[in-house]
C-alpha cells in the first residue's frame, strides 16, 4: 500500500478539528528535529565530542541555516545543545511555512556525508527518511488524545 502524503494523512479527520493540521505539522518537525540532534549515545546519528556541531543547530522559515566556514570548536571546550531557539521557530511558524533546520558548524557537511576517509553520520538524512512516519503516528497520537 503506498504511503499518504503529509496532506493526505491528516486530510480524513482535520476538517472537523480546529487545529489539528497545525497540532500534526509542529509536533511532527519537533520531532523529526530531535531525531537528526540525537546522539549517538541515545541511539541518534550524531556523534557528539565537544558539543560543538549539535550546538550550532538552528532554525528558521526564510533560509536555511548557512554554514560558517570559520565556526569550529575551540581545543579543550565543551558546548551545551538547546533546542530552545528551534523551539521557537517551530512554535512560531504558520502551518503554510517551510521550517529550515540546519548546522553552522564549519564541518557539518563532512559529518552528514563522510570525508577524508570518514563514514557519513547521515543525521540529517536518516531523521528526513522519517518523516512520514512520524507524521503517521503523530495522527494516530492525536486521534488518540481526541478519542477519535
Amino acid at each position: 500500500m503506498a504511503k499518504l502524503s503529509f496532506s493526505a494523512t491528516v486530510a480524513a479527520f482535520a476538517e472537523k478539528i480546529p487545529g489539528a493540521v497545525e497540532a500534526v505539522f509542529k509536533e511532527s518537525v519537533h520531532e523529526v528535529s530531535e531525531e537528526m540532534l540525537k546522539p549517538t549515545g541515545a541511539g541518534g546519528r550524531m556523534r557528539v565530542d565537544t558539543g560543538f556541531l549539535r550546538a550550532s543547530a538552528l532554525a528558521s522559515t526564510t533560509a536555511m541555516p548557512t554554514i560558517n566556514r570559520n565556526a569550529n570548536p575551540v581545543a579543550g571546550q565543551s558546548y551545551a545543545f538547546d533546542f530552545g531557539q528551534i523551539e521557537a521557530v517551530i512554535l512560531g511558524a504558520d502551518v503554510n511555512d517551510t521550517i529550515y533546520v540546519g548546522f553552522t558548524a564549519a564541518y557539518s557537511g563532512y559529518r552528514e556525508f563522510g570525508a577524508n576517509g570518514q563514514a557519513p553520520d547521515a543525521f540529517v538524512r536518516g531523521a528526513a527518511q522519517q518523516w512520514q512516519g512520524i507524521v503517521d503516528r503523530k495522527v494516530s497520537e492525536l486521534k488518540s488524545r481526541l478519542g477519535l
